[in-house]
């Protein structure tokens, strides 16, 4: 029996997430695209995950989509909709992601890495957009999403190069939240979604949505909308919790110093 194309394994709230085609760095497969999309639908039903940890096998992140099988089946063959549609299925996804890059992020694995929430990179990454050298436009949300990160020029560079972009420049252009060894990529994101899960799980979903939908709009619609957010989310909170949540976060605060 072959492997899964997808490992998933629970630890306490965080759901880590693994790509698993290490001899292809990951490339996207119909069948890899299929996986991933049907483990983020499962995944949302989970109300026991406060966050997610995506990260690949062996040494990249991932590849793209899978050029051999592109060159065999032509952009026709591959469905983007329906039991295909992991771009739907990640972004949908209503708790915090973290992208744990341990290698290659490539041309779709570069837009699979920005549909995450949060990045932390290995010294070993490397982020790359070949679209413009492969003969394809991205579809995924890669040329806006990237320029709204790091600003235009550098994301212009990114897209008509097709230059590699290191985990340390990237780091410097905002890319990444932070950059550590290789050893140490995984043990950084846990203790993240470990922070994350520690919040209130409903006012977590909140904020993301927020956040996300916000950075969407023109700033003014954006802070009517978080009004509009605050007030509908802040109607439900009775004073006795948020006194609890109070001491709570005193509590985490003595124990930090």
């Amino acid at each position: 029996m072959s492997e899964a194309l997808v490992l998933v394994e629970q630890r306490d709230a965080t759901a880590i997430v693994t790509l698993n085609r290490p001899d292809a760095m990951n490339a996207l497969s119909k069948e890899l695209m299929a996986a991933l999309a049907a483990t983020f639908r499962d995944l949302q039903k989970n109300e026991d995950i406060a966050c997610v940890i995506l990260t690949g096998a062996g040494r990249g992140f991932c590849a793209g989509l899978d050029l051999k099988q592109l060159g065999e089946e032509g952009l026709e063959g591959f469905q983007l909709s329906g039991e295909y549609d992991m771009a739907s299925a990640i972004l949908g996804f209503d708790r915090p992601i973290i992208g744990a890059i341990n290698g290659v992020a490539a041309t779709g694995g570069f837009e699979v890495a920005l549909w995450c929430d949060l990045l932390v990179a290995s010294t070993s990454a490397r982020f790359i957009d070949t679209h413009a050298r492969v003969g394809l436009v991205s579809g995924w949300g890669l040329s806006q999403r990237l320029q709204r990160i790091i600003g235009v020029n550098r994301a212009r560079e990114l897209h008509f190069t097709g230059n590699p972009l290191s985990a340390e420049l990237a780091d410097k252009w905002g890319l990444v939240n932070r950059v550590v060894e290789p050893e140490a990529l995984m043990a950084e994101c846990e203790a993240l979604a470990a922070d994350i899960a520690s919040c209130d799980r409903t006012t977590l979903k909140r904020m993301k949505r927020v956040v996300s939908e916000g950075g969407n709009m023109p700033l003014g619609a954006a802070l009517d909308y978080e009004t509009f957010a605050m007030d509908l989310h802040g109607a439900a909170q009775s004073a006795d919790a948020i006194k609890q949540r109070r001491e709570s976060v005193q509590a985490r605060s003595r124990s930090k110093t």
